[in-house]
């Protein structure tokens, strides 16, 4: 049986009642819409998509103020109002501070509804449980550890858009409780299970497995198969246009020469290798890839793809050539169409080779369903792959 075939079980039915009410593709949705309030004339710091780039000059600024500038008669309680009421984001996290002072290169989404909260502990699906590790399901839509300059932000304000692996303690003490098993000499309660340690990482938008460490002899033994690139990973991807079977190498580095990551020029940056095979075509408009990353990069497989004429449909970042045209996408998708749904590691104490895979989650699903029943033949701008 081949990858797709094991992850993949039935479809529901269009409208069914085994439909959850709020799919994360709901959630995210909400990043492609606006507001539909009248703007100041537009400028190079804003888009048409509801998007604006915090410049050198607008650093220092706070959130609220810096609102009050890009749109047009909105007064200060306004302001505040939409930023308590779920409707900003950051870099694609939730904002409710209004007076958060912006620092050069953010970049500030307006949203036209209020944000749903961001998945629950009870999302988290734990995979492969033992003293040493722990392999989770994570849900789109939660950032998996905390950025460097997120860690000194006040409990307060983590607590309100929680990472994965802060809520990893509860979810096992949870796990545990189910099983009816011991919770060891770390804790009878959840506030007493040890932190877990990130050994990688995968893209707040990005679904499936995810290993941590419960020890830090555990962690460094992940940590450094993970940097010699030892481990097994294969992710799925729903991709605008006709993707034939490639391996594409490159160099990755942070600035391409528009200020966002992508591939230079030989010995400027990372060695990236992604094997990518085409599972099923919808026409010549998307298709179905399997992607199994030889190393491990940043945003490796969405710029790859992107880079090689392919974004990943609800793509927001990577969706124009450097120096080229904006590749469109008339997918819908509500999220990056990425899934980590295989993982593979050395067991860091036992020495046993562990593998697991993930079932493909529902918005997902639904998009293969619906590019299955109507598959188009062309892009929504028209053009052909």
């Amino acid at each position: 049986m081949d990858l797709l075939s094991s992850l993949e079980s039935s479809l529901p039915a269009e409208g069914g009642k085994d439909r959850p009410n709020v799919s994360v593709s709901d959630r995210l949705e909400l990043m492609n819409t606006e507001w539909g309030m009248p703007e100041k004339p537009r400028s190079a710091a804003s888009d048409d998509r509801g998007i604006h780039h915090v410049t050198a000059a607008d650093a220092g600024t706070t959130l609220a103020a810096f609102l009050r500038r890009r749109l047009s008669d909105l007064s200060w309680k306004a302001a505040e109002r939409l930023v308590r009421g779920r409707r900003v984001m950051i870099h694609g996290n939730i904002c409710t501070d209004p007076a958060r002072r912006l620092k050069e290169g953010d970049v500030v989404k307006r949203l036209a509804r209020p944000a749903p909260p961001p998945p629950r502990p009870d999302d988290v699906r734990v995979v492969y449980l033992d003293a040493a590790v722990v392999v989770v399901d994570k849900p789109s839509g939660v950032t998996t550890t905390r950025h460097h300059e997120e860690r000194s932000w006040p409990a307060r304000r983590r607590q309100q858009q929680p990472t994965l692996d802060e809520m990893l303690p509860g979810v096992i003490a949870r796990a545990m409780a189910r099983a009816g098993r011991p919770r060891s000499a770390r804790g009878g309660s959840s506030a007493r299970v040890g932190p877990v340690r990130g050994v990688h990482r995968i893209d707040r938008e990005t679904s499936g497995l995810v290993v941590f460490a419960r020890s830090v002899p555990a962690g460094r033994i992940l940590a450094e198969q993970f940097r010699t690139h030892t481990t097994h990973r294969r992710y799925l991807a729903i991709c605008v246009g006709r993707v034939t079977a490639r391996t594409i190498r490159s160099e990755l580095v942070r600035d391409r020469g528009d200020g966002r990551r992508g591939s230079g020029g030989e010995g400027r940056g990372k060695l990236a290798v992604t094997h990518v095979q085409p599972l099923e075509h919808f026409g010549d408009a998307f298709t179905l890839v399997e992607c199994r990353l030889e190393t491990g990069r940043t945003h490796q497989i969405r710029i790859h793809l992107s880079e090689a004429g392919h974004p990943v449909c609800g793509e927001r970042v990577y969706t124009t050539p450097l120096g080229g045209r904006r590749i469109a996408d008339a997918s819908g998708a509500g999220r990056v169409m990425l899934h980590a749904a295989e993982l593979g590691f050395v067991h860091p104490e036992t020495g046993e080779e562990l593998l697991f895979t993930s079932p493909l989650p529902d918005d997902f699903k639904a998009l293969l369903a619906r590019l299955r029943k109507h598959p188009p033949q062309k892009n929504g701008d028209g053009s052909d792959f």
